[in-house]
């Protein structure tokens, strides 16, 4: 695990200073995906195929899965048991409108856990690193998530989807979680705000619509600083919902939120 991860990290790294280093010339070429609010810049697609080249150049057998490339089995089909789970900017809209908040992840899955984990915040020089059973550090200070915070003092992180349709049900959600908590935060980066749980700069996030590569190697860091993360009704965490917080505020957090049915989108 610990070389997973530094060389998780020695790649991250190199992806984020090639994104900083090329950011004012490149990242106004954007296209959109899913709908217009979804947005991804040429430095999104060169990102990820650098990370791709070094995870190539350094394990050959091993699998991929990027947010803009996809699944990619290796040179050997099958041969490994490992795979690499990549968001090449998490938090793209940030990046394009010059906001700090956005991050290069990288998760190491093996058998279909994640060992290890990288989430680095280039514009803000700050790299969270996590490894099974190893704890999650930002630099090198231990992290430890918040704890015995109950829900009325909770400084909550959530996200939105890219269609208006989820968008209107998570405001409708949004704002009957409000009244019950201390704030909310919105940071536009599933991959900060898991980090950010486990730093202690909030108590919990919930979103729907998150994808592997955006909570697998934050996802780590946060449940290694000792969060609990998880979806709904003792569901994985996945696409249909992701909620993190330490345990106690989880369950608080967890029962306000299953009545408001927030895994639907109309």
């Amino acid at each position: 695990m610990t070389d997973f991860l530094r060389l998780a990290e020695d790649i991250a790294r190199e992806a984020g200073d090639m994104i900083l280093a090329k950011r004012p010339t490149m990242s106004e070429d954007v296209e959109t995906k899913s709908s217009p609010t979804d947005v991804v810049t040429i430095l999104d697609k060169a990102s990820e195929e650098l990370i791709r080249e070094r995870v190539r150049a350094a394990r050959p057998d091993d699998r991929f899965l990027g947010e803009e490339g996809g699944e990619e089995g290796g040179e050997a089909p099958g041969a490994s048991d490992v795979r690499w789970i990549v968001d090449p900017i998490d938090g793209t809209v940030n990046f394009l409108y010059g906001l700090p908040d956005w991050a290069v992840s990288i998760a190491v899955e093996v058998d279909g856990q994640v060992v290890a984990g990288v989430v680095n915040l280039p514009a803000r020089g700050e790299v969270f690193t996590a490894a099974l059973g190893e704890g999650a550090w930002l630099g090198g200070e231990r992290l430890r998530c918040n704890s015995g915070v109950p829900l009325a003092r909770a400084l909550v992180a959530t996200g939105f989807g890219y269609s208006a349709p989820r968008r209107e049900v998570q405001g409708r959600v949004v704002a009957e979680v409000l009244p019950r908590v201390r704030d909310i935060r919105r940071g536009g980066s599933c991959a900060i705000d898991l980090c950010s749980v486990a730093a202690g700069r909030v108590d919990a996030y919930y979103e729907r619509g998150t994808n592997p590569w955006d909570y697998a190697a934050a996802g780590l860091v946060a449940t290694e600083s000792g969060a609990r993360l998880g979806g709904l009704r003792g569901r994985p965490v996945g696409p249909e919902f992701t909620l993190c917080a330490a345990p106690g505020l989880f369950e608080e957090l967890h029962d306000l939120l299953v009545p408001l049915d927030p895994e639907r989108d109309s």
